[in-house]
């Protein structure tokens, strides 16, 4: 491809993209589906019901309370919440958790830190991964042991061949929000999507997650030493990059207005694309000032994008490049709060006295 001198030229090669395919891609993404299984009364109705922020499925210390898949929606994410493995006559329970757990993108494998890991626990989580499924997962009620969390988790690790459980508090909602869903969101630049689209509270993690990982991926490209060879697969990336910063948002764009706000915002960056192609004529330093340049290029792209999905309302094309142009003018910095996710109140918490302090937050 020869290297861009121009917005038209920009335009031109971005006219010849499939942006339904791109778009079709980054919508079966935030339809993902995200599954929490284990054996039973591992508490995996808790930590719904906490994700979920209502009481949905039923939480009982009675094993295997949920008899049949709990399927819910935030959005376009659905989390099923599996009946319990490992009780007596659980054939048709096991076949319904296995066919949901085919269709996850990921499943969450939650187990009960207070009940001890057992070889059924470990049988279930081989079988998961033998699906060809990815398997985080996750040690529940570390509020019940305390004292001896590190040696359970050294324990778990050590059974599982170095893999590392997340430990959390459905109960409690310890470690949800600040390890389980940072984890989630880390895991998977799709996963960031669902997380980010369906939780708000999480969506500038879940961009940050998309952009350094575009980028990381702009800077191995941009290392390639040919001038041009990489920018067709660089600027695909920063594509879908958009893409998916706009589902993280929760907007849905059309495909010419993804066309025409992807190439605005290349536009404004072209002279940065005629740089990185132009210092790989100089051989060894200047393929590193290239690498440097298209992930430098890639986040301030991402940071863009980021900011223009956040302000909640869609320019028309005409205006796009005004507003790129005062957004590189003023650059910008965005902050982050911190997050917390909480139980659902119990009875005993609704009857409280009015002069009880608020919890806070």
């Amino acid at each position: 491809m020869k290297t861009p001198s121009s917005l038209s030229a920009l335009r031109s090669f971005f006219d010849t993209l499939d942006w339904t395919k791109l778009q079709s891609e980054v919508a079966g993404e935030a339809r993902a589906r995200l599954v929490i299984a284990g054996p039973v009364n591992s508490g995996k109705s808790t930590l719904f019901n906490l994700l979920q922020g209502q009481t949905v499925s039923p939480v009982s210390a009675v094993p295997g309370t949920t008899t049949t898949t709990i399927v819910e929606q935030f959005g376009p994410f659905t989390l099923v919440d599996t009946p319990g493995f490992g009780e007596a006559g659980d054939d048709e329970h096991v076949a319904v958790a296995r066919a949901e757990i085919e269709q996850a993108k990921m499943v969450l494998l939650l187990l009960d830190a207070g009940a001890g890991v057992r070889q059924s626990d470990l049988q279930l989580y081989h079988q998961i991964r033998a699906d060809g499924v990815p398997v985080m997962v996750v040690l529940n009620k570390v509020d019940l042991v305390r004292r001896d969390l590190h040696a359970v988790l050294s324990d778990l690790s050590f059974r599982l061949q170095g893999v590392q459980a997340i430990p959390i508090s459905a109960k409690t909602g310890a470690g949800v929000a600040d390890k389980l869903i940072p984890a989630i969101i880390q895991a998977d630049d799709s996963l960031a999507v669902i997380i980010g689209r369906a939780l708000p509270a999480f969506r500038a993690e879940a961009a940050r997650r998309v952009i350094r990982t575009t980028a990381m991926w702009s800077l191995l490209l941009g290392a390639e030493p040919i001038p041009g060879l990489d920018l067709p697969l660089l600027l695909v990336m920063q594509a879908r990059m958009v893409l998916r910063l706009g589902a993280i948002y929760g907007e849905n764009i059309s495909g010419h207005y993804a066309r025409e706000l992807v190439s605005a915002m290349a536009g404004a960056l072209v002279a940065r694309y005629i740089g990185e192609e132009l210092a790989k004529l100089v051989p060894g330093p200047g393929w590193l000032i290239g690498a440097a340049v298209a992930a430098a290029g890639t986040l301030t792209m991402g940071r863009l994008a980021e900011s223009y999905f956040q302000s909640g309302s869609l320019l028309a094309p005409a205006q796009l490049a005004g507003w790129m142009s005062a957004w590189l003018a003023t650059r910008p910095r965005g902050r982050t709060k911190a997050i917390e996710l909480k139980p659902r109140p119990t009875a005993a918490d609704e009857n409280a006295a009015p002069d009880s302090p608020a919890p806070s937050r």
